[in-house]
């Protein structure tokens, strides 16, 4: 079983930058591709990034000011968020697959976190 802990969420101003961090308790943390994922309230979850063996992709709207990235020596993946919007306001989700690679559907994710909440105010 894999649990995933996110944090860094909170409540900040358009134009300015937040990061946030996803612990994993498991062994094998770098053979998952680790990816992000948000919810708006009364929207789907949507595809943020994912990082697979170090090799990052991005939903082609934040490429540019999304950064994803991994320290596997500590189990953790990290969202840096710069430039931020209102519209970025979302739970924002940490999510494990063990199976897809670059996957941006919600259903080929194994396991998730429960999700920190970011404000982007104007």
């Amino acid at each position: 079983q894999v649990q995933l802990v996110e944090s860094g969420g909170g409540l900040v101003q358009a134009g300015g930058s937040l990061r946030l961090s996803c612990a994993a308790s498991v062994r094998t943390f770098s053979s998952y591709a680790m990816g992000w994922f948000r919810q708006a309230p009364g929207k789907e979850r949507e595809f943020v990034a994912v990082d697979s063996w170090g090799t990052p992709a991005y939903a082609d709207s934040l490429a540019g000011r999304f950064t994803i990235s991994r320290d596997n020596a500590k189990n953790t993946v990290f969202l840096q968020m710069n430039s931020l919007k209102v519209e970025d306001t979302a739970v924002y989700y940490c999510a494990a697959a063990g199976r897809r690679r670059f996957s941006r559907l919600v259903m080929d994710y194994d396991y998730w976190g429960q999700g920190t909440q970011v404000t982007v105010s104007s």
